[in-house]
């Protein structure tokens, strides 16, 4: 069976459903319709008795690349990701919840593999910690270098996949790790060599789909019930209110008049280059880009 979505692919195959972002050209980063594609297409893996196992995975060289915010970085005319000088935070946080409530590969009622090769950098580390279980190859890489500036992670996976010390790694530099770290952390359950990532996925899903629906939902909420009283959804709720705040802070706004003097892209190497963001934004640095 075979399903048409905007932004990714859908089919299914013995016992299991295959969910596949497909925004190659971008890197399979996130528009305004992803969410609800990943939310519907869950929605008919959970529903088709058939199905046993869900794997997400992404087209091309990479999982997926995170929000695609270029156009709304360097101007944004509708006010969606950065609002003016006065912030509706209740607007942006609907908005930013709906696109984290559509990550609902966690709340599945059916298990969930992520198959990570490439990239699986801010939202779409989102996306890929929302699963049950990653595989990654050797060389992929995760992260979120938005905690620099510009973002925090609405999911709010990290800490509950990692534990404090090394939640706080993560996200106090917006440093990225490979597939051998991430299993070595335990962020991954595993880190295979690029050309055996398919058949390293196949093989666990196989195994998942001769357990019977029943068991499978049983165990897997009791599990997920551990972290919800660990709080879970309360601290996804701060996490996607200071998604917002980081947006609209001073620092989030000098990161914006930089996008917008000197494109999305040259923000982000600046960002991501570990050079200094000053505190209260002060003036941008000087710039390397001819004025457009």
């Amino acid at each position: 069976m075979m399903t048409d979505f905007a932004t990714l692919k859908y089919e299914t195959s013995g016992g299991k459903a295959y969910i596949t972002l497909n925004r190659p050209d971008r890197l399979n980063a996130i528009d305004d319709r992803m969410p609800s594609d990943i939310r519907n297409a869950v929605a008919a893996a959970n529903d088709d008795d058939d199905v046993r196992v869900i794997i997400l995975q992404g087209a091309g060289k990479a999982f997926c690349a995170g929000y695609d915010l270029k156009k709304f970085a360097e101007g944004d005319l509708d006010g969606k990701w950065n609002q003016g000088p006065v912030w509706d935070p209740i607007k942006d946080f609907r908005g930013m919840k709906q696109n984290t409530d559509g990550f609902t590969l966690w709340r599945s009622l059916k298990p969930t593999i992520c198959k990570v090769q490439g990239h699986a950098v801010a939202g779409g580390s989102d996306i890929a910690l929302s699963c049950d279980m990653l595989i990654m190859a050797d060389d992929a890489r995760i992260g979120y270098p938005p905690a620099r500036v510009w973002g925090c992670p609405t999911t709010a996976m990290w800490v509950y996949r990692l534990g404090a010390q090394r939640a706080k790694r993560m996200l106090l530099t917006g440093d990225t790790i490979d597939g051998v770290t991430a299993a070595d952390w335990g962020l991954a359950l595993e880190s295979v060599p690029p050309d055996e990532l398919d058949a390293a996925v196949e093989a666990l899903a196989d195994r998942i789909a001769g357990v019977p629906l029943n068991q499978l939902a049983m165990q897997k909420m009791m599990i997920n019930q551990a972290y919800d009283n660990m709080g879970l959804q309360g601290t996804q709720v701060l996490a996607t209110l200071f998604d917002g705040i980081t947006r609209h802070s001073p620092e989030g706004r000098w990161f914006k008049d930089f996008a917008e003097r000197d494109g999305f892209h040259a923000a982000v190497q600046y960002r991501d280059s570990g050079r200094k963001i000053p505190d209260g934004g002060g003036p941008l640095p000087e710039s390397d880009t001819p004025s457009r």
